[in-house]
């Protein structure tokens, strides 16, 4: 087995403050657990920012200077979320990249998202794609459905290879809309990705979070964990800082034989050089 990715995505942008007051919001928050998963074995984080009130918000000078922060203090990848919010306009989401992140995600296509729709248009798609490839920032492909992965295909057969030659993606599972969190849906998605994938890893969210780390770690691949993703660590205990969900993917490693990534091969990995 292969040394093992753990990405951290300490935030997102569907918790409230005011309903998870752990949850790390502002910079300092954000910096300090950065710092305690990289410890932990994090090597790259994906991040959502907050505002003052603690809202979703893709303000391009929070988001510089986010990015300024974590590379000063952590030698994490960053990875800047280009989907903010569902209510998130795409010409915002497009100027992520003006904040100099080494990677961003790029969401495959459009998905139910609970309640809402998480927008993501083939123009859009294809659009962000090519600003990664001239800006040099590496896209983790988000996979919601097996659908995506097809226009992952679709995609690289068009535009060609990321900056860095390698392809990284993320399935992210049990989300209500998109494929289910079960070991059935995760071997399938690995079945059906192209040739191009040189590396990926998958999510569980809520209750899917324990099958697919399991299934994932079995399989080879990576994982991404983090209180985007869920808020419990079993029923009824809640998590009380994102580094025990990043403690808890390396025990879980462990078991299977596998340590997570250095520094250099987590870089190395996504092609990116430090």
């Amino acid at each position: 087995m292969s040394g093992l990715l753990v990405t951290v995505a300490p935030t997102g942008a569907e918790t409230a403050k005011e309903d998870c007051p752990q949850l790390p919001t502002t910079l300092e928050e954000l910096v300090a657990t950065a710092v305690e998963c990289e410890e932990a074995g994090a090597r790259m984080i994906h991040v959502h920012i907050r505002d003052d009130d603690h809202a979703p918000t893709l303000d391009l000078g929070r988001l510089t200077d986010t990015v300024d922060a974590l590379h000063e203090k952590t030698e994490l990848i960053v990875q800047l979320s280009t989907g903010g919010s569902v209510h998130d306009p795409l010409d915002k989401r497009l100027k992520v990249l003006d904040a100099g992140p080494d990677s961003c995600s790029l969401t495959m296509g459009t998905t139910n998202f609970g309640d809402d729709v998480f927008s993501n248009p083939w123009p859009f798609i294809a659009e962000l794609y090519q600003l990664t490839q001239e800006r040099g920032v590496v896209p983790e492909f988000e996979l919601f459905d097996l659908g995506h992965v097809a226009a992952l295909q679709r995609l690289l057969g068009k535009y060609g290879l990321p900056a860095g030659g390698k392809v990284h993606v993320d399935f992210v599972m049990g989300v209500p809309g998109g494929m289910p969190g079960t070991s059935a849906a995760l071997v399938a998605g690995v079945a059906a990705l192209p040739d191009e994938v040189t590396s990926w890893s998958a999510t569980g969210i809520g209750r899917s979070t324990l099958p697919v780390m399991l299934t994932s770690l079995a399989m080879g691949g990576h994982l991404r964990v983090g209180m985007e993703d869920v808020l419990t660590l079993a029923k009824g205990v809640p998590v009380d800082a994102n580094r025990q969900l990043v403690e808890r993917a390396v025990e879980a490693a462990a078991v299977a034989q596998r340590e997570p990534m250095s520094t250099d091969e987590a870089w190395a990995l996504l092609g990116l050089k430090r």
